[in-house]
């Protein structure tokens, strides 16, 4: 095991995002449950699997800062990689919510774990953004996680434990976070070079901030009894509508995306795509038209069927050996 870690690089901040995609994934599987007659159990062992990665993701960043020090720090400065590390309280809160479903108050514990690291890396990664001097050619979606992504999926764990003002105010910082940063998204990807195809499968973050922030509106609308005949309703249907509309833009350039040969990084699409069918099953059970669940579902298989095609693409790198870059020989 030593003699491996001699030879292979650190985990890089960004395998956080397969900790985020199991465990989103398994939300959409116990959100399924109740919806259609699909196992239980399912959701229940991809839970459990979820939680083993995201532990076994965490203990592995930790030792990086113990035993990689000046890695850890260089990724921390750079403009991309740093983003990732966001995912670490993000994943953190989705195992709260996890938890939960086995014990309140561990759950809980970990939610405040999660949303109080969230809240210090979004304000450090975000203040240094508005420091300016950032090269363009480095700015993709990967900028959303570290606030909005924290944001909303603090707001939805936050309404699931009964805080549901406190999730509205995280809702909020969130929200406001996306319309400022995808105006910025847009205009670099208009204006300057195209993305290196090492940076591509990043993109994949972009379906995140409207299915990602519906479901977080799902929840604070529940929390608060809030039905969706009104307003809420509105809202509701417009990220969906603009989540759709996200998935197959993503569509569009996935033959672009490619261009980057299959790495963990492609975990970066997960987390949309497994919001994306919740998203749609949450509005489904709250009642309106039938073509809906109808949506729902295909959208579900469809989700199922990509991150289970992520699991068994990741499995063949760490089967090969080659899930961890190799280090360069000094």
């Amino acid at each position: 095991m030593n003699e491996w870690m001699m030879k292979h690089e650190p985990m890089p901040a960004g395998f956080f995002g397969i900790a985020v995609g199991m465990l989103a994934l398994a939300g959409a599987w116990r959100v399924a449950a109740r919806l259609w007659e699909v196992p239980a159990f399912a959701g229940t062992a991809l839970t459990v699997v979820g939680l083993v990665v995201w532990a076994a993701v965490m203990a592995m960043y930790a030792l990086k800062w113990v035993a990689h020090r000046d890695a850890a720090r260089k990724e921390w400065q750079h403009e991309v990689q740093s983003s990732f590390v966001a995912l670490a309280p993000v994943s953190t809160m989705l195992a709260a919510q996890a938890i939960k479903l086995w014990s309140h108050d561990a759950g809980l514990a970990l939610f405040v774990a999660g949303a109080t690291a969230q809240i210090g890396v979004g304000v450090m990664l975000h203040g240094r953004l508005w420091q300016g001097g950032r090269n363009a050619e480095l700015v993709t979606p990967a900028i959303y996680l570290p606030t909005v992504a924290a944001g909303f999926v603090a707001a939805t764990t936050a309404a699931i434990f009964g805080l549901p003002e406190l999730a509205a105010m995280f809702f909020g910082s969130g929200a406001l976070s996306w319309l400022a940063i995808e105006s910025k998204l847009l205009n670099r990807a208009a204006l300057s070079a195209p993305t290196a195809p090492a940076l591509r499968p990043t993109f994949g973050v972009q379906l995140a901030p409207p299915v990602v922030g519906g479901v977080a509106w799902m929840a604070i609308m529940t929390s608060m009894h809030v039905s969706l005949t009104g307003a809420a309703g509105i809202v509701a249907y417009a990220l969906l509508g603009y989540g759709l509309y996200q998935a197959l833009l993503l569509l569009r350039l996935l033959p672009w995306i490619r261009a980057q040969a299959f790495a963990p990084s492609y975990w970066a699409f997960s987390f949309g795509v497994a919001a994306l069918p919740t998203l749609a099953m949450l509005i489904a059970q709250h009642g309106g038209p039938r073509w809906v669940p109808e949506l729902a579902f295909v959208l579900f298989v469809a989700s199922t069927a990509a991150i289970g095609l992520l699991m068994v693409k990741t499995t063949a790198l760490l089967w090969e050996g080659k899930l961890l870059p190799v280090r360069a020989l000094q």
